[in-house]
């Protein structure tokens, strides 16, 4: 796949990933981009700016945790805005990828 098409792909779907993980459990940002890298190699310096941008659309909220090994932690969670654009991503994108597989698929 061409790179600039891989990286819109990614870009697209990359705020849905961070509400999905944020969905299963509360998480900080380092956390978030190492699991994001290893799924679909979405590097750590696009988390940053989307979890400010997040927190700023009042879809996140931040709380520290104390840490043994550091300063305290800043952990992200779902606001109830955030849960409900989280549903409403998801569903778009069921609907959008069943869409686009159901067009691949005739496409053989």
């Amino acid at each position: 796949m061409p790179e600039a098409i891989e990286i819109q792909l990614k870009k697209g779907a990359l705020e849905l990933c961070v509400l999905a993980l944020l969905h299963q459990h509360d998480s900080y940002a380092y956390d978030i981009a190492a699991r994001l890298a290893d799924a679909i190699g979405m590097g750590e310096g696009t988390i940053y700016p989307l979890m400010r941008r997040l927190q700023s659309d009042g879809l996140v909220e931040t709380y520290l945790v104390e840490s043994s090994a550091g300063p305290p932690r800043k952990y992200y969670k779902l606001t109830e805005a955030g849960k409900r654009s989280f549903v409403s991503q998801q569903t778009a994108w069921t609907s959008f990828s069943g869409a686009v597989d159901e067009i691949l698929g005739g496409a053989k």
